[in-house]
């Protein structure tokens, strides 16, 4: 087999299950290996941040590897952003470039995609993957491809991949397995004789769940962990999503002073605060009403677990989690507590629409025809998913980059085969919005929820004096068509409820509802959030 075979079969092998992509000069040599082996499937699309955000969102919501592919140059230098995003919310996305053959740079000409130096972009790349390799070298290629696959799996990030363009059809002995995580079995009981110890000692135990759990496919286990323990379970804002389907005792979304106050009273107040694969970060912690002492909390991140001034070091979510499941012992009674009720019941009349609205609408939709995926952009529509039923959530909740919900979405329904809920305000749509067009060639049929305001809304709620916010109406529902989709406008409560009617109704082609929102009518969640973050960082504070 040949260099890139070689590659595309261990991505297979470790999960990736298709390749976003836009191709170049330089790739498109493995373009072509990869169209002709037909070893993984090949979706293009249309600019490069999208195909990033495609193949994070695939990676994210199937816990195995997404695969971004692109030229070098204009193409790689493109994704950063996507990357970034990807690299801070820990991702395991697989970043496949083209690159200049070995002998090319011998010319003394500079080569067109070049930035400084034809090394430049491996080494931007390095502050945003957590591995990176330049395949020139076909005998050492299979542990190279190996060693970059590993540190994906283990560290849930992203990684690197050129490949020179003149090496694609080299031949190329199979890549190796990858390693598997060295774990010391006296580190690790210890780790839990410690973690058991302070739950049973605490008297308001708490279990809170973030990202990680699903990085590395561990709903189930969590699940049945906070069965077993008898913790009332919390998510962390990013983790928002997390264990929808599993039968635990799941109290809500912990979001300090913006969310619902007898889940932060009970995350604030606990003595045996649990943090199982949360990102400590100021927007899972930065509304907190009460500072949280951090070195009073368990925290299981990044492959280690950190209780006071310790830390137990090469400690993997996964072996920690089994190994507390082994360890559990008596099953503990569920905690009682009173669950939240989401809005439901949209009065089908002519007011306007606010955001909450907007979830009231969607908590119908799926009471009556069953869950669905979404797919969040950052804004004010992110903050209303908060208000809608637990379901599977993909969102940049951390990094907050505008443009994820298209692309996102898209890889979603590719991934899963789904069909996924779009969430995007009108100026995250002007960014990626018309990746939609690829939905056509594919099959894709998300139903998309354009919140349209004609504003950068939530900049302007910290900043509302700046007139730069304004957007103008771009006419997002007579897009539609031209993309291959239908699209409409509506503006009161009675033709938000009948337009998803319709959209869920209809398959085959995208929906697209434009929603005209009154300019400053937010959501209570983001209301709460702006107020929490002005309070928080005034100069009284």
């Amino acid at each position: 087999m040949n260099l890139t075979e070689a590659l595309l079969h261990a991505l297979k092998r470790n999960g990736a299950r298709q390749i976003f992509g836009i191709p170049g000069d330089f790739a498109l040599p493995y373009f072509g290996i990869i169209e002709s082996s037909r070893i993984l499937p090949l979706i293009t699309l249309s600019h490069e941040p999208g195909v990033g955000f495609a193949a994070d969102a695939a990676a994210r919501i199937h816990g195995g590897l997404g695969v971004a592919a692109v030229t070098y140059g204009a193409g790689a230098l493109n994704m950063i952003n996507s990357v970034a995003a990807a690299f801070a919310e820990k991702s395991p996305l697989v970043v496949l470039s083209g690159g200049p053959g070995r002998g090319e740079a011998a010319s003394g000409l500079l080569l067109h995609h070049q930035a400084k130096t034809l090394d430049s972009q491996f080494q931007i790349f390095r502050e945003i993957t957590c591995a990176q390799v330049r395949l020139d070298d076909a005998g050492r290629a299979p542990a190279d491809i190996a060693h970059a696959l590993t540190a994906c799996l283990q560290h849930s990030q992203p990684v690197y991949i050129e490949i020179p363009r003149d090496m694609v059809a080299v031949e190329c002995l199979e890549v190796p397995p990858v390693a598997a995580a060295s774990v010391d079995p006296q580190a690790l009981d210890a780790c839990v004789d410690e973690i058991l110890h302070r739950l049973a000692q605490a008297r308001d135990p708490v279990l809170m769940v973030g990202v990680e759990v699903r990085r590395f496919g561990l709903e189930s286990q969590v699940a049945e962990l906070a069965r077993g323990l008898g913790l009332p379970v919390v998510t962390s804002l990013m983790g928002r999503g997390l264990l929808a389907d599993a039968d635990t005792p799941l109290m809500g979304t912990y979001m300090g002073v913006a969310g619902l106050p007898d889940v932060t009273a009970r995350v604030e107040h606990s003595d045996g605060l649990f943090l199982l694969g949360v990102i400590v970060c100021d927007t899972n912690f930065g509304v907190s009403s009460t500072k949280i002492d951090m070195r009073k909390t368990i925290q299981a991140l990044g492959g280690q677990v950190s209780m006071g001034y310790h830390t137990y070091a090469q400690i993997p979510l996964a072996a920690l989690v089994k190994r507390l499941l082994e360890r559990m012992g008596t099953v503990q009674p569920a905690p009682i507590f009173e669950k939240h009720a989401f809005p439901r019941g949209l009065v089908a009349d002519g007011a306007s629409i606010a955001p909450l609205d907007i979830a009231t609408a969607v908590n119908d939709l799926m009471a009556v025809h069953g869950k669905m995926p979404i797919a969040s952009d950052m804004g004010d529509c992110f903050f209303t998913a908060m208000d809608i039923e637990h379901t599977a959530l993909v969102a940049p909740g951390y990094y907050a980059t505008m443009g994820f919900g298209v692309p996102a979405g898209l890889g979603l329904q590719a991934a899963t085969g789904q069909r996924p809920l779009i969430l995007v305000g009108d100026g995250a749509f002007q960014m990626t919005g018309m990746e939609l067009g690829n939905c056509k060639r594919y099959g894709w049929d998300p139903i998309v929820l354009l919140f349209n305001n004609a504003s950068w809304e939530m900049l302007r709620t910290f900043q509302p004096e700046s007139a730069f916010n304004d957007l103008g109406h771009w006419g997002y529902a007579e897009m539609a068509a031209g993309l291959g989709g239908d699209g409409v406008r509506v503006s009161t409560r009675a033709e938000l409820g009948q337009a998803l009617e319709k959209a869920v109704a209809t398959r085959g082609r995208f929906q697209l509802i434009e929603i005209s929102i009154p300019r400053g009518v937010l959501s209570p969640t983001l209301q709460r959030f702006v107020a929490g973050v002005k309070r928080l960082n005034s100069p009284a504070q």
